[in-house]
């Protein structure tokens, strides 16, 4: 009879339709509320109960029932959660961690909620008031055995407010607000909460909390919170983060680190200010930056540095045998490149404001602080370390704030014209230039090769302080009353000697002197008989011509090597034009140069501090290193490649009438040849000699017995490719400005 009745019972149950979801998720519910109740082993861990299952269970139920519902619309499993404030009762759980590993199953169970639930939670006061309790409660400790899950917790809530940033006004906390009531008495309490399955809160809690309850409703009722804060808001979800970027378990590091990437892109103001004034995030960017810099080695090779592996922040995997196998500190120079990468993507995605005060905080406690006493030393070791450095972080460094700030620390944000006495009034700019001839080549090599970088950074105030400022009044031209001045011809006067027409550029060219093919000319426009070019351009076929037969035949040696052409150049000059008109397209730069009726001509002219360096160098161009020569003429003929109306004028018209004592790029150059041609004729087998050594730096001939007067012919060398350089420069230039007029 008893197998019967049992068999008949199993029938009916089997037969019996499933609860209705909400009985059953108030079953599960109503069990874990027991435990509490029944229970006289509160030292039992979590995992021996049956609480994490009763959890899943309630969050599957919560999952189904949205997922029979229409978008938006909450069920009576979602409404019983909210009115019984259950995410409280859980959070006071997860507080007092009883039993043992309850609070790593409060995270799961919020994180999974917050993440599998589509409607919006947030919004709810029964809902985000626990969830600005347990975020407090969030990277207390380091290297707790909760960690994994507060980060997870952590991240989701982040990804929640990008996904509507207003929601994060709820979690910008007054400061002045009561603290949660403190609880004592242990499990005694635990058990007394839990028996309110109503409220899911103890009296002390709700008594606590009361006064919050009308402010805390209204904002609730309407889609969107206040934004009224003072500025004594706690940022806790902010804090926290920040507390488990300094967990020894990188995995933990990278998911705070990106956790703080998400925040600071929010949009809303009050956020972006209590973000960069009540938090610690400016202190932790540059600390850190400052530890990993010091912790560099003092001397390191700048080949290292220039080479290293290009660096994600996110992507840090390195192995430390063969890092110290590489090179001594290549450990060190990843994590601080590291660090500088998050740095500089953190400002990119910063909310304007925010990205302006982070931006600052790293110039000055990072560049000034501690980058400013290296690059201003004495020790040439260190100078060269230092440079170096700085210069990878040049390459390195691409938001806009930061590399902003970066500029004004390097070269000052006077826009005023320049001139000799106050030339030396930025010391760090003044030091920096100065390095660019510096007694040490490698020092030189290496400040030049910084300011390769830095004029192709997109930042027009660049090239205005070391450049267009000394060039924007045209005053290095001859300054005549106009009825003085001559009727211009091709842009001359009558008088002016044609460099053409010299015995110096006779037209005896050699076959790759001259432009390749009769079709590269004919696409110039022709010129009317009675024009007069008065916005500064000279026929192009003249400016090219007058760079390539710059050089004398005897001089030249490139038509014996094939492959080392002017068309080589002439394609390089297409595809890089083309790559500086973009990082231009926004700046304000008109295609003439300015009238001169507008110029103030009788202000004395001072090419400023970076040409004057820049000429000095190329006037020793026989007489230095052939790296330097490379170095040097690199960077002249970038800064040539910018179009600019003046820099155009001023560094590759041939023909331009310089005023008394002023020098342009043709000038110098014209000066080196002069002293060439008399060189020339004291060094027996000259031409030989020279395409001996050409071809050995190109790698064609063996290095064999030492070449007399080696640094003479590399330089010369370097002056015919230099010039052939320029000439494709002008070209280029010369036909994508008449392209683009009317």
């Amino acid at each position: 009879i008893f197998l019967q009745q049992t068999s008949l019972l199993s029938l009916c149950l089997k037969l019996a339709p499933s609860l209705p979801l909400q009985e059953d998720f108030v079953y599960h519910w109503k069990a874990i509320t027991h435990y509490y109740i029944e229970t006289s082993d509160d030292k039992a861990p979590v995992t021996d109960t049956n609480i994490p299952s009763h959890l899943e269970q309630m969050l599957d139920i919560l999952t189904q029932e949205e997922g029979e519902r229409e978008s938006g619309e909450t069920g009576p499993c979602m409404e019983y959660l909210l009115h019984h404030k259950i995410l409280e009762t859980l959070y006071t759980l997860g507080k007092a961690d009883c039993p043992p590993g309850m609070k790593q199953q409060v995270l799961t169970f919020y994180t999974k909620l917050l993440a599998h639930i589509r409607q919006p939670l947030l919004p709810h006061i029964n809902v985000h008031r626990p969830v600005q309790k347990l975020i407090r409660l969030c990277g207390e400790v380091l290297a707790a055995p909760t960690e994994n899950e507060e980060i997870q917790f952590l991240c989701i809530v982040c990804s929640k407010l990008k996904q509507d940033p207003y929601l994060v006004d709820f979690f910008l906390e007054n400061k002045s607000k009561r603290p949660d009531t403190k609880t004592p008495g242990g499990t005694e309490v635990v058990k007394e909460n839990v028996l309110a399955p109503d409220t899911g809160q103890s009296r002390a809690e709700e008594q606590a909390e009361r006064p919050e309850e009308p402010q805390a409703a209204a904002a609730a009722s309407t889609s969107s919170p206040s934004s009224n804060h003072n500025n004594g808001n706690n940022y806790n979800l902010v804090t926290s983060l920040l507390n488990l970027t300094k967990s020894p378990d990188g995995r933990i590091v990278v998911k705070a680190c990106e956790g703080l990437m998400l925040l600071v892109s929010l949009p809303e103001p009050a956020a972006a200010k209590c973000l960069t004034e009540n938090t610690e995030l400016c202190e932790l960017l540059t600390d850190r930056l400052v530890s990993f810099y010091k912790a560099l080695p003092q001397s390191m090779d700048p080949l290292d540095i220039e080479t290293v592996e290009s660096v994600n922040w996110g992507l840090d995997v390195y192995n430390l045998k063969e890092d110290a196998a590489v090179f001594t500190g290549k450990r060190a120079l990843i994590s601080f490149l590291s660090w500088l990468d998050y740095c500089d993507q953190l400002i990119k995605e910063a909310q304007k404001s925010a990205a302006a005060v982070m931006a600052k905080a790293v110039r000055e406690k990072f560049f000034v602080s501690v980058m400013e006493p290296q690059l201003m030393q004495t020790s040439e070791v260190g100078i060269l370390t230092s440079t170096a450095l700085l210069n990878r972080i040049i390459r390195q460094v691409t938001s806009d704030a930061l590399l902003q700030e970066m500029i004004y620390f390097l070269l000052g944000e006077e826009r005023e014209p320049e001139t000799q006495a106050t030339m030396a009034q930025n010391p760090l700019r003044h030091r920096l230039i100065e390095h660019c001839d510096h007694l040490s080549d490698e020092i030189s090599i290496m400040t030049l090769r910084l300011f390769e970088h830095l004029i192709q950074k997109p930042s027009q105030h660049i090239l205005h302080s070391l450049l267009l400022r000394s060039l924007e009044e045209r005053n290095y031209l001859e300054n005549k009353p106009q009825e003085e001045r001559e009727p211009l011809e091709n842009g001359q006067p009558h008088d002016a000697v044609d460099l053409e027409e010299d015995p110096l550029f006779g037209d005896d060219l050699s076959p790759d002197s001259r432009l390749s093919g009769s079709d590269w000319l004919s696409s110039s426009p022709p010129q009317s008989p009675d024009h007069s070019k008065c916005d500064g351009k000279t026929e192009v076929h003249k400016i090219v011509n007058s760079f390539l037969c710059l050089v004398p035949d005897e001089a030249k040696s490139s038509y014996h090597v094939e492959g080392t052409g002017y068309d080589t150049y002439l394609r390089d000059a297409h595809r890089q034009f083309r790559d500086y008109c973009g990082v231009c397209q926004r700046w304000d730069w008109r295609g003439n140069p300015k009238p001169l009726e507008k110029c103030n001509l009788d202000s004395p002219f001072f090419e400023g501090h970076f040409l004057k360096v820049l000429f000095d160098r190329m006037g020793r161009i026989l007489d230095q290193p052939y790296d330097v020569n490379l170095q040097v003429t690199a960077v002249l003929s970038k800064l040539s490649m910018f179009p600019h109306p003046h820099l155009h004028e001023y560094l590759l018209d041939p023909y331009i009438n310089l005023a008394p004592g002023c020098r342009s790029l043709f000038s110098v150059i014209v000066r080196v040849v002069g002293d060439l041609m008399l060189r020339i004729q004291r060094i027996p087998d000259f031409t030989p000699k020279l395409l001996l050594v050409r071809k050995r730096l190109l790698g064609l001939e063996p290095e064999g017995i030492n070449i007399d007067h080696m640094t003479l012919l590399e330089g010369v060398i370097v002056l015919e490719e230099f010039c052939k350089e320029l000439a494709a420069i002008a070209f280029v230039k010369y036909h994508a400005a008449a392209a683009a007029s009317p």
